[in-house]
């Protein structure tokens, strides 16, 4: 042990998505005198503009939107006390199949070397304890969110002979999609049913319950959460969440799951809390 305090490093894709998956356990470490270090890949750009105009309509100013969106990125780290924040700041690559995928500069067209190389050096600065970031398939299939999975395990690679921190990749229960699908449905009446192929790609999201290893309760940070999303209003339209309320959103989401993948300190699993061995 040292003097140095616990140092958590969160790898997002965009400036929403800390809050998302993280917003809990960034809040939760930070008030327990974790270091919080997120960061944040691209710039955002491709996300809604003012009042909600749609990457690729007219009106929509990719600089713009970034510009605005850094600012919601600064506020929501705010409100979850986030000590560090780091932007590698590359175009956003949008959906899958957009063209934007493959514009200069994107995320996604970066080579994962020179990507892994600038986060390995924040590695060796910050040293963290823990490293959290998405799965092989970002969670959902996002490019942005694939390229983030992948710079980071090679930047862990990198910096191996140095740095052997828990590593987690994010994730639900599959036992709360149905119930999710639900909850939508509440809020959303007018929702159409899913088609057999988009129910079909739902049902593989996140893993089964038993091979969650760590549950994390933040139901205190709930409201922090709710305000950390609330701070990117330009993309309210896209957060389900908000629609919720903050009360209803602190019954349904005090509970943040991940797989660990990386483990120095033989913590049994499962586990509910990212720093067990470590304190």
């Amino acid at each position: 042990m040292t003097d140095r305090p616990l140092t958590l490093m969160a790898v997002h894709a965009h400036p929403d998505d800390e809050a998302t998956g993280t917003g809990g356990v960034l809040a939760r470490y930070a008030a327990e005198g974790v270091r919080t270090v997120l960061v944040t890949c691209t710039d955002g750009g491709c996300g809604d503009g003012p009042e909600g105009v749609k990457p690729g309509d007219p009106g929509h100013d990719p600089a713009a939107v970034a510009s605005m969106r850094r600012q919601e990125l600064e506020a929501s780290c705010d409100v979850l006390k986030v000590s560090d924040l780091e932007l590698l700041d590359y175009a956003d690559s949008g959906m899958m199949g957009w063209p934007s995928n493959d514009a200069s500069g994107s995320f996604w067209r970066t080579p994962v070397e020179e990507g892994a190389a600038r986060l390995a050096e924040l590695m060796l600065r910050y040293r963290p304890d823990v490293v959290v970031t998405y799965d092989e398939n970002g969670f959902y299939g996002h490019p942005d969110h694939i390229q983030a999975h992948r710079i980071t395990m090679a930047a862990l690679e990198m910096t191996a002979t140095e740095l052997s921190p828990k590593v987690y990749w994010t994730t639900v229960p599959r036992s709360g999609m149905q119930r999710f699908g639900e909850i939508m449905r509440e809020f959303q009446p007018d929702m159409p049913e899913p088609d057999p192929a988009e129910a079909a790609a739902m049902a593989e999201i996140g893993l089964p319950d038993d091979e969650i290893t760590t549950w994390v309760d933040t139901t205190a940070f709930s409201g922090q959460k709710f305000d950390a999303l609330a701070a990117h209003a330009s993309q309210g339209e896209n957060i389900f969440f908000l629609r919720m309320g903050k009360e209803r959103f602190g019954e349904l989401m005090g509970v943040e799951t991940f797989v660990r993948v990386q483990d120095a300190t033989g913590a049994a699993v499962p586990e509910s809390d990212l720093f067990a061995g470590l304190r």
